[in-house]
């Protein structure tokens, strides 16, 4: 099993918890005004784009938890690692694994913040 110094790490795994979390009660809130919407409009072309974005929040709902279980299983993974190991080291597919997590946080991020300002856009338009 090829090791790799824990110094490579950089410890994110609260702060993209963290992010993800407020993302969740965006979403609530952002699920809450769009039931606002459809209950203030029943054109059909509104209900449509209702649909539309209750369909990408559950989406954008669904990506964040499983991020989160992913990211909560990989710090728990470094953790239990680094606890058995007295010079700092870690299996590198861990490594490996942490970085393809940096690379989905922030993909994660970006669409999440796409899809919440088009909403906004949408909301500002029907309110």
């Amino acid at each position: 099993m090829e090791k790799i110094s824990v110094t490579h790490f950089d410890n994110k795994h609260g702060e993209w918890l963290s992010a993800l979390g407020f993302y969740t009660e965006e979403i609530d809130l952002l699920k809450k005004r769009l039931t606002e919407i459809a209950g203030k409009n029943s054109a059909q072309d509104v209900l449509k784009e209702v649909e539309h974005y209750e369909n990408q929040l559950t989406v954008q709902s669904d990506n964040i938890q499983a991020l989160r279980h992913d990211i909560h299983a990989n710090d728990v993974a470094v953790r239990s690692q680094l606890e058995d190991s007295k010079e700092g080291y870690v299996d590198k597919q861990l490594y490996k694994t942490h970085q393809e997590l940096i690379d989905r946080f922030s993909s994660e991020e970006k669409v999440f913040k796409e899809v919440r300002e088009e909403f906004m856009q949408f909301a500002a338009t029907w309110m």
